[in-house]
């Protein structure tokens, strides 16, 4: 073993940040014990990685523009969860006194988690702990970004040791979303892309042909859903293709019922909340209908199912925005807009995507790789010389 890791995400909205970092640390466990701390809401049938203990700590989320945060547990106040919090990592760090502290995003987002990454980070500092911050290829635009961006500098050179940027630099810079790198002390590395492992082939029965649908965790992009949903009778008049879809874990009781609802009576379209199989779908599919975030796409570029992809734009973000652009103008997939949901405009857009071929493109999928070679040289004793 090359020590121990203690890897901290906080997921407030989607499932994205948890799926990256468990992926991250499925990678890990050969060579390092690994304690993962999941500060997010809970997912039912999410299937974590074997040899990994995870520890769920009083969950907080926000709500779809970011503004509030607050306990998933509604008995106990954001202040109560907040000690809650702190006091149990700062526990864990003194049981299993790690050799490497992960931290996902921090500081460069999770600024509002301040109050127990800070105390944290301290702890770590004091015990000698290398200190990692694992970073998605494209951040969120921040208002005030001179003074964000300075706050991030004195952070990262304050307490980190190293920063890993998830992404390929041919496709995307940190330097786009992010303009003071060269002010950061520590080590700076692209590990590549971080990507699931695909599965074998016909793993599930899918019926064909097959356009997947998909949001990620579900709180967002139901007007996507829903232009679907309407467009499935328009493209079962003229074309065979059966729609598979998948609504997210934290979609509410009430959307799915009406999508339910509205899918009545269509033989050609199945609603579904999760699947751990999305891989296999993506795999098998004609085209995938989806939002832009990091993992989908990830998923979409490692099969090479044909796509199409919606951004999210919540909250001023423009993450997804900026990454589906890229793609657009690669000729990999093709951008929904708003104003494309429309069943009869929809309808027409994919019956004339389906009979495109797009670009595969060439990157860096060696994430999962890279950031354990990257942490194993950030532990690694010198030799002692003879």
């Amino acid at each position: 073993m090359s020590g121990k890791v203690m890897f901290y995400c906080q997921h407030i909205l989607g499932i994205g940040h948890l799926v990256r970092s468990l992926e991250i640390v499925r990678g890990l466990v050969s060579e390092f014990q690994v304690c993962f701390i999941n500060g997010g809401a809970k997912i039912a049938n999410f299937q974590p990685p074997r040899g990994i203990e995870i520890i769920d700590i009083s969950a907080i989320e926000t709500d779809p523009e970011f503004q509030e945060l607050k306990p998933v547990d509604r008995s106990l106040s954001l202040e109560q969860v907040k000690e809650i919090r702190r006091e149990k990592l700062l526990n864990i760090f003194a049981k299993f006194q790690p050799d490497i502290l992960i931290v996902e995003l921090f500081p460069f987002g999770r600024r509002r988690f301040s109050f127990e990454l800070i105390p944290l980070l301290e702890k770590a500092k004091a015990a000698e702990t290398k200190i990692v911050s694992s970073l998605r290829d494209i951040l969120v635009t921040k208002q005030e970004r001179q003074r964000h961006e300075e706050k991030v500098c004195r952070l990262i050179n304050k307490y980190f040791d190293l920063l890993l940027i998830h992404g390929d630099p041919s496709l995307v810079k940190l330097e786009e979303s992010f303009s003071r790198i060269q002010d950061l002390n520590c080590p700076v590395y692209y590990t590549g892309y971080v990507t699931q492992k695909l599965p074998k082939a016909n793993q599930i029965s899918i019926k064909k042909p097959l356009i997947v649908v998909s949001v990620g965790g579900g709180r967002f992009g139901h007007d996507l859903l829903e232009c679907v949903v309407k467009t499935a009778p328009i493209l079962e008049e003229k074309i065979p293709h059966y729609i598979q879809m998948f609504t997210g874990p934290f979609i509410s009781e009430e959307i799915f019922e009406r999508l339910q609802n509205l899918a009545a009576g269509k033989n050609n379209i199945a609603i579904n909340v999760y699947t751990p199989d999305l891989l296999s779908y993506m795999q098998q599919a004609d085209l995938s209908i989806s939002m832009s975030g990091y993992n989908t796409t990830m998923n979409i570029l490692n099969t090479g199912v044909k796509a199409m992809m919606m951004a999210f734009r919540g909250n001023g973000d423009r993450e997804q925005e900026i990454r589906a652009n890229k793609l657009e103008k690669l000729n990999r997939i093709k951008v929904i807009h708003a104003e494309d949901l429309q069943p009869e405009k929809f309808a027409n857009k994919i019956i004339t995507y389906l009979q495109e071929e797009p670009n595969q493109l060439q990157l860096d999928f060696t994430g999962v790789e890279k950031t354990a070679y990257y942490l194993r040289q950030l532990v690694q004793k010198p030799a002692v010389a003879v």
